[in-house]
């Protein structure tokens, strides 16, 4: 008997609806736009996430980056620390007597950093030399499209988490023996080959005048914020400061940067505490004017990735707005419907309709468009996150479809419930003689 009531409550508000397309369609639409609202917001806030933690990766989630700090170091400089010890009358950092030294990384830090006594938690160091927008030519045809190159020791690849997709890496051998060896990135790979992209292993490629045979191309890595990480070139550090640069890594000069590799991502800390009281000690300075800068590019991202979720549910709590907008809509139309309907209510109940019915006819009608409604948003939404938004690629989570389904059902519900008890309410004497 439940059953033949439940199918008759469902077969009176169907009718209903149809009978009421233009205003069952704008109920929906409301709903609608709610539900895709949410789906594609939360799916450009995912989209958001993945992207920064991409970025992680391609960056190595355990790495630090060492620079000269040119603002801080010889004599008292110009940096922050540098005023504050003139006005405490402490000696510029450090001098030697009436000498200052240049702010620089050489190889004495490499091995500082390198000892496990003093820097147990890092595991690995490259030196790195870089040279910006260097003018690369294969053969007679010359190119200035690439961004950077990086002379670098052969374990920058595993710091680094770079592999090579054709060729070979360059070996320790090939540092000692100074050869002159480049591994491109895809994107310079494919801008100078004139044929295909293996074509290019064993060829020699001019750098800045200096000829360089490619011992391959380095595997895709994409973008990270607005650096594009193909779009470079990795050149044995030894003959790149041979040939393009004034350092000597066997004896004085001065290095560009120096990469630092963690035992593991939660030991970057204590790596970078004592990266820095290594360094400290080797050039003689204290945490006031220190003459070398740390970049840790995670903590960078793990910043941007915390506000990025902030600025998603601040979308999301937007969408959800426009979802109770949609159910104050639902409420409104299905109060119009009773009060139109009020004549045919009471002789659905003169006939024998008991209150259940007719709450089961207008819940269900409720609880029908707002599905229906929630459908096609979630079809909408999974639409629109196909497209780019604001520079991000949405990613649809599953659960955000089962949470805008299932708010779309409860808003029926709970918006359907006080206009079906009205119409529940109705005496059948009072409903009959509505005009």
């Amino acid at each position: 008997m439940t059953a033949v009531r439940i199918g008759e409550s469902l077969r009176f508000a169907i009718r209903g609806i149809l009978a009421n397309r233009m205003r069952s369609a704008l109920t929906m639409l409301g709903l609608l736009i709610g539900v895709a609202s949410v789906i594609t917001l939360m799916a450009v806030g995912t989209g958001s996430s993945r992207a920064v933690h991409a970025s992680i990766d391609r960056l190595g989630s355990s790495t630090l980056l060492v620079q000269p700090f040119q603002a801080g170091g010889g004599g008292f400089g110009t940096g922050v620390g540098s005023t504050i010890r003139r006005k405490l009358g402490l000696p510029p950092a450090g001098s030697r007597g009436t000498q200052s030294r240049i702010p620089s990384l050489s190889p004495d830090d490499l091995d500082a950093l390198s000892n496990p006594q003093t820097a147990p938690h890092i595991e690995a160091v490259a030196p790195i030399i870089r040279i910006d927008k260097p003018v690369i030519a294969l053969g007679a045809i010359g190119h200035d499209e690439t961004d950077f190159l990086l002379g670098v020791s052969p374990n920058y690849l595993d710091i680094d988490n770079t592999g090579v997709v054709i060729g070979a890496p360059f070996t320790e051998e090939d540092y000692r023996d100074r050869r002159r060896l480049a591994l491109l990135g895809e994107s310079v790979a494919l801008h100078i080959a004139t044929a295909t992209v293996a074509d290019l292993v064993g060829r020699d490629l001019l750098i800045n005048g200096a000829a360089f045979t490619v011992a391959g191309v380095l595997e895709a890595k994409g973008s990270s914020g607005q650096i594009n990480l193909d779009n470079r070139i990795l050149a044995v550090g030894t003959a790149v400061s041979d040939t393009l640069y004034g350092y000597n890594p066997n004896g004085t000069g001065a290095l560009t940067g120096i990469v630092v590799k963690a035992t593991a991502p939660g030991d970057v800390p204590r790596a970078q505490e004592e990266l820095i009281r290594a360094l400290s000690a080797s050039h003689g300075v204290d945490l006031i004017d220190a003459d070398f800068t740390v970049f840790d590019a995670t903590a960078t991202l793990k910043t941007s990735a915390a506000s990025t979720k902030t600025f998603g549910i601040l979308l999301t709590a937007v969408a959800a707005i426009s979802l109770l907008v949609g159910g104050i809509g639902v409420m409104n139309i299905q109060l119009v419907s009773v009060t139109e309907r009020t004549r045919e209510i009471g002789i659905r109940k003169a006939v024998g309709a008991t209150r259940r019915d007719i709450v089961g006819q207008f819940l269900g009608e409720a609880v029908f468009l707002s599905v229906l409604g929630g459908i096609l948003g979630v079809l909408v939404g999974a639409l629109a996150a196909r497209f780019t938004i604001a520079g991000v690629d949405p990613a649809v989570a599953p659960f955000s479809v089962y949470l805008a389904l299932g708010v779309s059902v409860g808003t029926g519900l709970v918006f359907g419930l006080y206009p079906a008890s009205r119409a529940a309410d109705l005496r059948p004497i009072d409903a009959l003689r509505y005009e």
